[in-house]
């Protein structure tokens, strides 16, 4: 399973260390695909699930996370 731990950044929107973390944001359609994006604690932050700016927030914080997660999947399909 993927490690999903939590990682302090600090927010240049509201001035503080936050904690972040790699989440899947379910799709609705037939397919079925997850869509990932990076979510923080700060659950009163109008951004808090967008990731668009000015919100600094993006899956490239997480890029080594989601490389191991790309190889286990192609692991799990061999």
């Amino acid at each position: 399973m993927a490690d999903r731990r939590k990682t302090n950044y600090f927010c240049t929107v509201v001035s503080e260390d936050v904690e972040i973390a790699l989440k899947n944001k379910p799709s609705l359609s037939l397919q079925s695909k997850s869509n990932l994006f990076v979510q923080c604690n700060q659950l009163e932050c109008q951004y808090v699930d967008i990731n668009r700016s000015p919100c600094p927030l993006c899956l490239d914080l997480f890029a080594e996370e989601i490389e191991n997660r790309k190889k286990m999947r192609d692991r799990r399909m061999e």
